[in-house]
């Protein structure tokens, strides 16, 4: 019986480029380092994102469309300016979405992230 998330991974083609993105420019901690792979967050033990080198990846994300994983914060202005001053690209400023504000951008290999912010 499927009991909930476990986590979502993203791979690369090489990870060591790919790692300084989410540690050190979105500011996630790295829960777990092994050689080719880390799991980002507070705990290794809960539901987390995870990057790792693939074999088969080679380049830039050619559908980056296809799933898009989705951080959450508190204060979506003050994140958005954050992450456009350290020269993230964004695809869409936040835009209010009803119950949720949310804001898409790519890493450095393409792929989309959005930022939430839900409403109280």
């Amino acid at each position: 019986m499927i009991k909930g998330l476990g986590g979502a991974s993203i791979w690369s083609e090489d990870l060591a480029k790919l790692l300084p993105f989410y540690r050190d420019t979105l500011g996630m901690p790295v829960a777990l380092d092994t050689p080719g792979f880390v799991v980002l967050g507070a705990d290794a033990a809960q539901p987390a994102l995870a990057l790792g080198t693939h074999s088969e990846v080679h380049g830039k994300s050619k559908e980056p469309q296809r799933h898009i994983v989705s951080l959450t914060t508190d204060d979506i202005k003050a994140e958005h300016k954050r992450l456009t001053d350290a020269g993230v690209a964004f695809l869409e400023d936040p835009t209010d979405g009803g119950q949720v504000i949310f804001a898409t951008f790519t890493d450095p290999e393409g792929n989309y992230l959005q930022l939430l912010e839900f409403k109280r």
